[in-house]
């Protein structure tokens, strides 16, 4: 009698250590698997990648909303009290000739965030529940898109920069936007961490196999 081969599971690429190894065929029953030779992260259980990236989208949606609501900046000279949102200051760069600059601040501070965000959660939370999104594929491709535009850590550090220069001119004081700002770009990084293209491939399919 011929010996019963055991099903061969997917290939991977550990991300730290680029070793190539093929994953047992029951990955998904198991909790989360590590790379035998740098012990990184190289699969998780789908659930739980997939509730705490919900939430974590979730808490950035309210933390961008927060950010652009609120001031930046808020600046003291001689008794007079100026505070901008981003909106603000990208609207008021165009008003002094700097139309393309105002764009850029426009495209990766305000357009990209909210895109990606936009597209986890599309992504996310219907698969949470077990349900297909619509347009898995072109979403999927949207994202990884709009993942390398999104450049809010550049913004906050010329706010920074501009934060040293100003304080022996005026008296400055960080906006509630300010700290929203701070804490979306941890909640995004987090999200991204948790974000895995293939176990919400195979999600997916599990969920378009039982509509």
């Amino acid at each position: 009698m011929a010996a019963v081969t055991p099903p061969r599971g997917p290939l991977a690429a550990c991300h730290d250590c680029d070793l190539l190894l093929r994953l047992p065929a029951a990955a998904a029953d198991r909790a989360c698997i590590h790379c035998p030779r740098c012990g990184a992260l190289l699969h998780e259980q789908a659930d739980g990648a997939l509730h705490a990236g919900a939430a974590l989208a979730v808490a950035g949606a309210v933390a961008f909303v927060i950010a652009n609501s609120y001031p930046v900046l808020v600046l003291e000279i001689a008794g007079n009290r100026n505070a901008a949102t981003l909106w603000q200051t990208a609207l008021a760069l165009q008003g002094q000739g700097m139309a393309e600059v105002a764009l850029l601040v426009l495209f990766t501070g305000i357009v990209m965030p909210a895109l990606e965000l936009a597209s986890m959660l599309y992504l996310l939370l219907p698969l949470q529940y077990g349900r297909a999104p619509p347009g898995f594929a072109a979403v999927m491709r949207l994202r990884q898109l709009a993942r390398p535009w999104c450049m809010v850590e550049v913004f906050l550090l010329g706010v920074l920069v501009s934060l040293v220069k100003l304080v022996h001119l005026a008296a400055v004081h960080p906006g509630i936007g300010l700290w929203a700002f701070f804490g979306l770009i941890v909640l995004m990084a987090a999200c991204a961490s948790r974000f895995k293209p293939v176990q919400l491939w195979e999600r997916y399919q599990a969920c378009q196999a039982t509509e």
